[in-house]
Formats: structure tokens, C-alpha cells, sequence
């Protein structure tokens, strides 16, 4: 498994690098060797860092975690139990692109078993979509005061999505449709 450390607003020392590679390489039990592991370090204000983790294999799937504390290395401590468990957990939806006998070992993080809690459906709305640019729905969502707004864009005829991010900024989820 490749890794990639990118840092934003913040200096990555030689000793978190050396322990995020570390720890990363653990997972590389999960995953053939195409695998990559996308890890951006950030300051996100006064004394609070954020650790997002990203895992890409199999062909355009991904795990990923995204943890904000006032320690970095609180960070990696938090973020990859969550991203082991998200693995463990999903593993028959994952299929064949994991590695199907690293499930069967013991975990890498040992954490206190999860009250693993179903979802449950508790509402259903019935959404008119508009066909509308993707500044008029930056708008909108704003006007909903939601952290994200589904609409039709006006320019592909596509259904799409404006999310508000962490950071403060904008995200558009611009679908493809499969088959």
C-alpha cells in the first residue's frame, strides 16, 4: 500500500510522519498492493487539528475518516480504529476487493466492542427538484440553512449536490449514473 502525507496550515515533523507510516502499514493487510492511502494533516483554528484519512482499492472504492482534536497524534489514535472498523464491518459488502483473510485475524486496534446500534429510517420527504445553476443552489442551501441541497442542474440535466464542508467552503457531489 502506497501512503501520502500532505500537510495545509501545518508542519509535519519528521516523528509524526515516521508514526503515521508506521501505523499505516498495518493496514496493508487489508489490501492488495494498488492500495493508497491519502492522509492530509490540518490546522482547522487556535489549538484544534484535523487528521483525515483516506484509503483507495479495488478499483474506485474507499474507507475513510476524518477526526479533529487538539493533538495530532490524539488524531491517529482516534481515526484508524474507525477506519478498521468501518473495514470489519463492511466486509461482505466489500466482497473481493479486501483481503478476505485479514478479517478473520485479530484486530489491529483493539477497541472496546461497539454497541453496534442499526440505523433506523424514522422519516421519508418527498423532494421537487428544481432546475437551477450551482450558485442558485449554494443559495438555497444557505436559505434552508442545511449542510447540503439536492437539485437539477440546469446545465447537464444531471441531479446534483452542494455540501457545506468543514473548512467553511463548498462541495459539489456531481452524480454518474451506473448501471
Amino acid at each position: 500500500m502506497r501512503i501520502e502525507i500532505n500537510a495545509r496550515n501545518y508542519r509535519v515533523s519528521d516523528r509524526l510522519r515516521e508514526i503515521i507510516e508506521k501505523k499505516m502499514e498495518k493496514f496493508s493487510r487489508y489490501f492488495d498492493d494498488d492500495a493508497k492511502a491519502v492522509v492530509t494533516l490540518r490546522e482547522v483554528g487556535k489549538d484544534k487539528y484535523a487528521m483525515e484519512i483516506t484509503i483507495f482499492f479495488g478499483g474506485g472504492n474507499m474507507v475513510r475518516s476524518e477526526v479533529v482534536s487538539d493533538n495530532m497524534y490524539n488524531n491517529i489514535d482516534i481515526a484508524l480504529p474507525k477506519i478498521e472498523g468501518q473495514i470489519r464491518k463492511h466486509r461482505t459488502k466489500l466482497g473481493k476487493k479486501i483481503k478476505q483473510t485479514a478479517v478473520d485475524e485479530a484486530s489491529i486496534y483493539e477497541q472496546q466492542p461497539a454497541q453496534d446500534k442499526k440505523r433506523e429510517l424514522v422519516r421519508t420527504k418527498t423532494l421537487d427538484l428544481k432546475k437551477i445553476s450551482v450558485e442558485e443552489a449554494l443559495e438555497e442551501m444557505e436559505l434552508v440553512d442545511h449542510d447540503f441541497y439536492i437539485f437539477l442542474n440546469e446545465k447537464t440535466g444531471k441531479v446534483n449536490v452542494v455540501y457545506r464542508r468543514t473548512d467553511g467552503n463548498a462541495g459539489l457531489l456531481d452524480l454518474s449514473y451506473a448501471g
